[in-house]
């Protein structure tokens, strides 16, 4: 039911959305979790912290970056820029979705105080995209 839906949507809509995960059941009161990740507290302290230094940078959240914004503030070597290409090649990515990928690359580098976008913040970018979407 869920697939019959989402096939409703359009790709130029679905482009638009920046993140599309996937979440797991969460395990009943009977099945006791071992999880012991950082909690809500200090996940919230984390985005705000991110979200000031974007701030501070940019003066505005990533999500917000305009052309010119996102050529300034999203440079990437000349080698991952290359694997960027090939990537939005071989998965007929559009250049909305191109940039979105950037802008939650950014937010990832950002998470992890990097100064710059590296591969590994494009590869997990690309993995919040849905399959099979342009």
């Amino acid at each position: 039911m869920i697939q019959r839906y989402r096939n409703k949507l359009s790709g130029p809509l679905l482009d638009r959305i920046d993140l599309h995960l996937t979440v797991a059941r969460e395990a009943t009161a009977l099945s006791p979790t071992t999880d012991n990740g950082p909690d809500s507290a200090t996940l919230a302290h984390q985005v705000a912290i991110t979200r000031e230094r974007q701030q501070r940078r940019q003066g505005c959240a990533n999500a917000f970056l305009d052309l010119p914004g996102l050529r300034r503030h999203c440079g990437l070597s000349t080698e991952d820029e290359r694997w960027l290409e090939n990537a939005c090649e071989r998965l007929t990515l559009s250049l909305r979705a191109a940039h979105r990928l950037l802008k939650v690359a950014r937010t990832l580098a950002d998470l992890e105080e990097a100064r710059d976008i590296r591969r590994e913040h494009l590869a997990e970018a690309l993995q919040y995209r849905p399959a099979g979407q342009q």
